[in-house]
């Protein structure tokens, strides 16, 4: 049996507006040849797909079963074609950048700017999630490039240039002051006190879980929160000791709202990398963004 594959899409257009007429507006075609391709398939099928109800028309039990499949197909086609069109076209594509609350505003945000301001028609979709979710949105082909923060994973799959040097601080409030602010301490005496941590699926967390491990410490949280700015927040509340990357909690420190807390040995540092998958297929507006992020000419 041998079908043409525009009988697939015009079924699946059915299928999907459940009406020839919708059909035929969203393929720009008439209403006939939707009929006719679809008699033309249900022969070649040699089973009835639809049948008609006072709405439309509604898929049969044996058209059911043929759309799991075809769905996938012709999505997947459409896919395709949608991502053929951005690697040709620079000025009307669509760039998908991944990027962490953190390296968006504390890196990217400014080049998103400059970039929309250059190509005004390219669609920028940023998906924001934590470095562990845009790394796996790499591998699988979700985004184009992501901006992330060390520490992450890297099978070797994964060509990452760092940008920026950031660090973490500890931070808390006046209610801390006596016990911590001026003296120069421990990472241990973390466990006597109230904890403000990021969740930990971020690479912040992980980071700092990793450095005081190897210390010999543990430290529970009393509070685990989704972003920086509420760790400041509550740390500015006097309700425990926070620990973020430095720029979410420089406006506080300087405004005195927190202070920052000093230790025998300074936490390592961190960078900002801009990472893209080996063998990812880039469009040309996406190659556009990450020249300008990463400062090359085109």
């Amino acid at each position: 049996m041998t079908i043409n594959y525009e009988y697939y899409k015009v079924f699946y257009h059915v299928s999907q507006q459940g009406s020839l007429t919708g059909a035929a507006k969203e393929l720009c075609i008439s209403q006939p040849a939707v009929s006719q391709a679809l008699r033309q398939l249900e022969r070649e099928a040699g089973v009835k797909l639809f049948s008609r109800t006072s709405r439309g028309v509604q898929l049969t039990r044996e058209g059911e079963i043929l759309y799991r499949y075809v769905k996938e197909g012709v999505e997947n086609l459409m896919e395709g074609e949608r991502m053929l069109k951005q690697i040709l076209n620079k000025d009307t594509g669509e760039v998908r950048v991944g990027a962490s609350d953190m390296t968006l505003q504390f890196f990217l945000l400014p080049y998103l700017e400059r970039f929309h301001q250059q190509y005004p028609g390219i669609k920028v979709n940023v998906t924001n999630a934590p470095t562990p979710e845009t790394i796996r949105s790499l591998r699988e082909g979700r985004i184009d490039f992501g901006v992330v923060s060390t520490p992450f994973q890297n099978e070797g799959e994964i060509r990452e240039v760092p940008v920026k040097e950031i660090r973490n601080v500890f931070i808390a409030g006046s209610r801390f002051e006596k016990e911590l602010k001026g003296k120069t301490l421990d990472y241990a005496v973390l466990e006597h006190f109230p904890c403000i941590f990021l969740e930990p699926n971020t690479s912040t967390r992980f980071f700092m879980d990793q450095f005081l491990e190897e210390k010999g410490i543990c430290v529970k949280p009393e509070f685990e929160l989704a972003i920086s700015d509420m760790v400041v927040q509550f740390a500015k509340r006097n309700m425990g000791v926070g620990c973020v990357m430095e720029g979410f909690a420089k406006e506080a420190l300087r405004r005195g709202e927190v202070f920052e807390l000093h230790f025998k040995e300074p936490m390592p540092g961190r960078e900002i990398c801009v990472v893209t998958g080996e063998k990812a297929v880039i469009s040309l507006a996406g190659k556009s963004l990450l020249a300008l992020v990463l400062g090359e000419s085109e």
